[in-house]
């Protein structure tokens, strides 16, 4: 099999880069996520630095990175305490909802979208990256404070919205009709509704499917089990994310343990060059003519985003230190954004000049917010 040396010289040059900006990061004590942003900016089309023969992995690594950050995050926890603590934060989506997509929907009136492009604009401010808010969480250490079950809650909440969202808006794009998107919409959400059911009364059986002495058995089942999931959740329109969350939600005990320690080193691997994809699928030209405006609805969103946080964090009895770090957690927006923006952005005028960098903003201040806000708590101990 003939070896692409410019493959191999352009991916090793991206993990030094990486290493070193990793090791940066570390130093402040921050989170590597904006300078790792940062760094695809720099590179792929647009930016100082080529991609020719590495494009396309990192592409694909990215798909993979987001996957297993959310795979590794529901391994967290069990199906039953998540179940519960999503029924108690309905009202805490409501809130979101309603405090995050009606400003992107009046900034897409201001600015003179017409309906599509307003209802996307507002599905842009509206939904968190649980991608980077996986990553965040961990690099912080606070996947056991008392808070992150209220920030997970939301983030699934908007996830499992994105299935009725996203059908509407890709069938309205099209010329379609409502009816037409409405049925999209019911499809999407049945199937998904069912998956939850199924991971949550028959999702025990999935650790003893998975289960094997061997490191090597082990790490190949989860995965390929998790990639399925994944791919049958975007195929009905959901988020590969939620999918992959499930999958970790339904293993429990040691078979949870067992896989937290084999795809931890790959889920760094490929989450850092998820956030370097972020970065290279933006133009940086692109950043520049509506920049006042996207700092302007930034500073809004990020604002309604804390409230929101502060609100879910309270509805678990979370003190106030815990509450602004709830809602500092939520502000970053990303992979899904940019997946709207992708949808509809070259059929509506003047929505990716916003909405880019606007979403690229909060992408690189969200985890830094995030780092100096509340303090440091103590974790919730697990049984």
């Amino acid at each position: 099999m003939e070896v692409s040396a410019t493959l191999l010289l352009e991916l090793g040059a991206i993990l030094a880069a990486l290493t070193v900006l990793g090791t940066i990061a570390r130093r402040f004590a921050l989170s590597p996520i904006p300078l790792y942003l940062a760094a695809g900016l720099a590179l792929g089309e647009g930016g100082l630095v080529p991609l020719p023969a590495a494009g396309g992995f990192v592409e694909t690594s990215a798909s993979i990175g987001v996957v297993l950050l959310l795979l590794t995050l529901g391994l967290e926890f069990s199906i039953g305490e998540f179940a519960s603590s999503l029924r108690r934060h309905l009202p805490s989506a409501w809130l979101d909802l309603v405090l995050n997509a009606a400003p992107g929907a009046v900034a897409g009136w201001l600015i003179g979208l017409d309906g599509v492009g307003i209802l996307a604009l507002a599905g842009v401010t509206w939904i968190s990256s649980s991608g980077v808010i996986a990553r965040l969480l961990s690099d912080l250490r606070r996947l056991g404070n008392r808070e992150t079950p209220s920030v997970l809650s939301i983030l699934v909440l908007e996830d499992f919205a994105m299935a009725a969202y996203l059908p509407l808006l890709a069938v309205l794009a099209a010329g379609g009709t409502f009816l037409q998107a409405v049925f999209g919409m019911a499809i999407a959400i049945g199937a998904l509704a069912m998956a939850f059911v199924v991971s949550y009364r028959w999702g025990h059986h999935v650790g003893r499917l998975v289960a094997h002495p061997d490191n090597e058995q082990l790490l190949l089942r989860v995965l390929g089990l998790t990639l399925i999931v994944a791919a049958l959740a975007e195929f009905i329109h959901a988020s590969a994310a939620v999918g992959a969350f499930l999958v970790g939600l339904t293993l429990t005990g040691e078979a949870a343990e067992r896989a937290r320690t084999v795809l931890t080193p790959l889920r760094d691997l490929f989450a850092a060059i998820f956030f370097l994809a972020i970065g290279v699928s933006v133009d940086p030209a692109a950043l520049l003519p509506m920049l006042p405006v996207a700092f302007a609805l930034a500073a809004v969103t990020a604002v309604t985003k804390v409230i929101t946080g502060q609100f879910a964090a309270r509805r678990d009895g979370v003190a106030r230190p815990g509450q602004l770090r709830a809602g500092t957690a939520l502000i970053a927006r990303g992979e899904f954004s940019l997946v709207i923006i992708g949808l509809v952005g070259a059929s509506v005028e003047g929505l990716e000049a916003v909405a880019t960098p606007y979403v690229f903003i909060l992408a690189m201040v969200g985890p830094v917010l995030a780092r100096f806000a509340g303090g440091r708590a103590p974790a919730r101990q697990r049984p």
